[in-house]
């Protein structure tokens, strides 16, 4: 029996903390406004971390510089009357740099807003997923990794060559 290829949707997002709050999005989906961090797909020929900046300064009109990896999740959701979906996640944290009040937010984002930890406990109703909460536990408990975790080759790009041996003398 031949097995299926299976290619799960790889996404990324960013917690951004200042002085102890974070930074959302309330954001339309198809259950209502929902809250998440700025996330959103990898997107042809990028990395993940200039992925995570883009979709940072799409939905906040901030500028992020991601410094570490929290974690990596995957969800798989099942869609009633649609095909089933698995989300591979990379959630980053960072330095949210200048803001930009005149760039326009993706048409989804309806506003950002700055909540504490407790504030975004108090409402898991209006999570985008059970990852939004589970990414700022993982943020707060201390959990990063070294960006250099994750290596991004180009394809078509030279490959270095093997050192030739040399003859022993």
């Amino acid at each position: 029996m031949k097995s299926e290829i299976w290619t799960p949707h790889v996404t990324v997002a960013a917690v951004i903390e200042k002085s102890g709050r974070f930074l959302l999005v309330e954001e339309q989906t198809v259950d209502g406004l929902r809250l998440n961090q700025p996330a959103g797909h990898l997107e042809a020929g990028e990395t993940l971390a200039q992925a995570v900046s883009r979709e940072t300064l799409e939905e906040t009109a901030h500028d992020f510089a991601p410094t570490a990896l929290v974690g990596v999740y995957m969800t798989h959701f099942a869609r009633p009357g649609q095909d089933d979906v698995t989300y591979l996640r990379f959630t980053f944290c960072g330095d949210v740099g200048v803001g930009h009040p005149a760039r326009a937010l993706d048409a989804d984002i309806v506003r950002t807003l700055w909540l504490s930890a407790d504030e975004l406990r108090a409402c898991p109703q209006r999570h985008r997923t059970p990852l939004v909460m589970q990414c700022v536990e993982d943020y707060l408990a201390g959990r990063r990794f070294a960006l250099d975790l994750i290596h991004t080759e180009s394809v078509g790009a030279p490959r270095p060559s093997a050192p030739k041996s040399s003859p022993r003398q």
